[in-house]
């Protein structure tokens, strides 16, 4: 009869629990708990975004026009534009600043959806110790209840079995239910060696976007955008000594200007070209950076393991000569920004399921031998310096 009158009230189906005298304390702590684990659990998506990043202070050029509207268009629009959406790029060009954007922009409109960025490290962490802790449960809600998900640096998955068992199926959930999806990369999904072909064919369901190194103007642009925001007075021809000399991410380049401004700040200067010049001079000029080939990785390998460039591209498949091969393709597709059939190409015309092999097996190697890492690295050293 309660139940009929409340009803006709509210018209909805409440339920209703009757209580003792001596309960009432216990159901109010209940309730305070519950209320505080969702308080929790809203904060997070805020305390888990950096506010640096966002759209207004995100410089748009020529190198990530597209990446940026397709970010834009996701971001007023949830899992109705692209989903998901799969940006890749090089370190340092602005994939973290363009998915943190994404959430501020959403939980700005929306403060009750549930956005959650997370590293596909920390993804990896957290699975690992809910099967520690007996509580895979737990992980699966705190994952796949979200609104938004945004995962960074995906490539980090590749090889990890369990993991991406798991991510298969948050995806899956999250994809099922009509939520939005945001993932970055290194590289397209075509290119990350020992990616499950499932996984591989999901990134693609939605849009990929890429993102370039930034032009001269761009590298411009974000040097004035940073000093702005900073309300520190930089001259024209300091902010373009930096951005001719710098010119491999924003990271650096930001980097750089830090350096320049704390220089002047601590020796009481003005900034000049002299100083600016004084306070990178440790920073080598990136006008004509060095290019690392594959002749240059075959050749290091090669006068290592003490065998012949010829080799790499013939049909022999003795262990002296198989497994440097294998090293020589794992470092040239570490160290150069070539295509699987590219190299494969460049070993003799091997298919590039040649070359994910050797950089799998490779990589397995690296995981579990120490002093295998110490050569890998040797080498990677002698490359660069040569």
């Amino acid at each position: 009869l309660i139940k009929d009158v409340l009803k006709s009230i509210s018209q909805q189906d409440l339920a209703v629990q009757f209580l003792l005298s001596n309960e009432v304390n216990s159901f109010q702590e209940n309730i305070s708990k519950k209320t505080s684990s969702k308080k929790t659990s809203e904060e997070f998506s805020l305390i888990n975004l950096n506010p640096k990043y966002t759209f207004d202070t995100f410089v748009v050029g020529n190198s990530n026009r597209f990446a940026h509207a397709a970010c834009f268009a996701v971001a007023e629009s949830p899992a109705k534009s692209y989903n998901p959406l799969f940006i890749y790029g090089g370190v340092g060009l602005g994939k973290t600043h363009l998915m943190h954007a994404i959430g501020h922009f959403i939980l700005g409109y929306n403060s009750n959806k549930k956005v959650t960025y997370v590293t596909s490290e920390k993804f990896t962490n957290d699975l690992i110790n809910s099967i520690r802790d007996d509580k895979t449960i737990e992980f699966r809600n705190n994952y796949r209840n979200n609104d938004v998900l945004l995962v960074d640096d995906i490539q980090f998955l590749a090889g990890k079995e369990r993991t991406q068992e798991e991510f298969f199926h948050t995806f899956n959930t999250l994809h099922e239910s009509n939520k939005q999806l945001i993932i970055s990369s290194d590289r397209p999904p075509k290119d990350i060696p020992t990616l499950e072909d499932r996984l591989r064919s999901r990134f693609e369901w939605g849009l990929i976007t890429d993102i370039q190194p930034p032009d001269l103007e761009t590298r411009i642009a974000i040097l004035r955008k940073k000093a702005q925001l900073e309300n520190l007075h930089v001259p024209d021809d300091t902010i373009e000594y930096i951005a001719l000399r710098i010119q491999s991410n924003i990271r650096e380049l930001e980097g750089a200007l830090n350096r320049v401004i704390a220089y002047a700040t601590l020796y009481g200067n003005e900034i000049t070209p002299e100083m600016t010049a004084k306070a990178l001079k440790d920073i080598h000029s990136q006008i004509k950076p060095k290019t690392i080939t594959i002749d240059l990785i075959q050749k290091t390998v090669s006068e290592y393991y003490n065998v012949r460039i010829e080799e790499f591209k013939a049909k022999k498949r003795t262990r002296s000569v198989v497994f440097p091969r294998q090293i020589a393709m794992y470092l040239s597709r570490e160290l150069t920004d070539l295509s699987l059939p590219q190299i494969g190409e460049a070993f003799g015309g091997r298919d590039h399921t040649t070359v994910i092999h050797a950089y799998e097996k490779i990589n397995n190697e690296l995981v579990n031998d120490y002093s295998f890492q110490e050569i890998i690295n040797k080498i990677i050293k002698q490359i660069k310096n040569s």
